[in-house]
């Protein structure tokens, strides 16, 4: 079983630095350029100075990291909490489809272990140059600077019931983040309420929804350091599968490379003649909505003519033959039978291809997917449906990891709400 426990937090203080909405950040790994300037501008603590770091001075950017956080230590700007707590935390936003939502987790350290059943669960495969930044990072910090967003069965809601009681008092922090979600936070340092939600999580098994890859660094980390103490553990953010404002977004396929080279314009062409039902639609069915017999469903326009399609597999044997030795629920996988026929089939990708995105990019608005193919950005883009949480559960349960970005989990857990100190 997992080991989950309240941590003694570093947080900022905002009497130093100001606005919390000043100072969080989204996860590293959706932060490009432009964006990374923009939070920077709004305030010298923003926490992509440390989390996404880069040395003005032209030197080694972990070392700078290093050397900003133990000033802002030093200064009062991040003060350690006295004794250790959970944290509630509640997120109000409109999801892409328009609907105002509202999901609640809590914040723990969790003792990190080798994935297996009853313990953690990844559901997406990994890469190694992100683990070996998030690496060097931890080893110059000493700290989880950004949660791990995790989820856990909650069946009659016992968890959830400890979460919903703190967020109905006055929040001890509230930031609004760039894309206008609204994080409250709780502490939760009674006693018997920490005692409820351990019991409460004592049996769970996790299931990682976003930030594998700062979850192996954890693990590798914990091995480096050896022995026992805080860097046995690492930051989460627990969420209920039961909870209604946990939703999963599509994350589509752009293809680049085709314009240069008709011989796979023309493998793309034979398989999709040969594995699947194409439908001529208007744009606004693009997005596949599933097919009511479970057939494996895509959408599908390319930059040469233009015309979107609705693709819906032949029959389920198709997937079942190039996906030899996989678990059912993984060959049932819209992004596993596309990487299978399309990806590694027509276009002969390798894994390193899908892992260095050597002709393959992604997007998560369906408006930027249509965009790249009418602008020509991408040469082609196939339109992928979200894959629901019991399938992600179901497949994470064989032991078998999703391809990449096969889900997206929205809203995104901000970085610098809380942070977990690893020594």
């Amino acid at each position: 079983m997992a080991e989950i426990e309240p941590l003694r937090a570093l947080r900022y203080a905002p009497e130093v630095v100001g606005p919390l909405a000043e100072v969080i950040a989204p996860p590293y790994d959706v932060i490009d350029a432009e964006l990374r300037a923009e939070l920077v501008a709004q305030s010298p603590y923003n926490v992509v100075e440390i989390d996404l770091p880069e040395d003005p001075a032209g030197g080694d950017r972990y070392l700078h990291a290093e050397t900003l956080l133990d000033h802002w230590r030093t200064q009062g700007a991040l003060v350690e909490e006295r004794e250790p707590a959970f944290w509630a935390l509640e997120q109000r936003y409109v999801a892409p489809d328009g609907t105002a939502q509202r999901r609640r987790g809590v914040f723990a350290r969790v003792r990190v272990t080798d994935y297996g059943p009853g313990r953690i669960r990844p559901h997406e495969r990994t890469h190694p140059g992100p683990k070996e930044d998030r690496l060097r990072l931890t080893r110059a910090t000493r700290a989880n600077l950004s949660p791990i967003f995790t989820l856990f069965p909650d069946p009659d809601g016992a968890a959830q019931a400890v979460i919903d009681r703190a967020a109905a008092g006055v929040p001890a922090a509230e930031a609004d983040d760039h894309e206008g979600t609204a994080n409250a936070l709780w502490r939760i340092d009674d006693p018997a309420a920490i005692a409820a939600l351990q019991a409460a999580l004592a049996d769970a098994e996790l299931l990682i929804a976003d930030g594998h890859h700062r979850y192996e660094t954890a693990r590798a980390y914990a091995e480096e350091i050896g022995g026992e103490g805080p860097h046995r553990y690492v930051l989460m953010l627990l969420c209920s599968l039961s909870d209604p404002g946990l939703l999963v977004f599509p994350t589509h396929r752009l293809l680049t490379g085709l314009a240069a080279d008709r011989s796979k314009q023309e493998a793309i062409r034979d398989t999709l003649a040969r594995d699947f039902e194409i439908e001529a639609v208007d744009r606004d069915r693009l997005e596949p909505r599933g097919d009511a017999a479970g057939r494996t469903q895509l959408g599908y326009m390319d930059s040469f003519h233009r015309q979107p399609y609705l693709l819906t597999l032949k029959d389920q044997a198709i997937a079942d033959a190039a996906l030899p030795g996989k678990p059912d629920p993984y060959r049932r996988l819209d992004t596993a039978v596309l990487e299978a026929l399309i990806l590694k089939g027509a276009l002969g990708m390798t894994e390193d291809d899908i892992s260095q995105l050597a002709g393959l990019a992604y997007s998560k608005s369906f408006d930027d997917a249509v965009d790249a193919v009418e602008t020509g950005r991408a040469d082609a883009c196939f339109f992928m449906r979200a894959t629901p949480v019991d399938q992600v559960r179901a497949v994470a349960e064989t032991g078998e990891s999703m391809p990449p970005k096969s889900t997206f989990f929205h809203p995104k857990i901000p970085t610098g709400l809380l942070f977990n100190l690893l020594q």
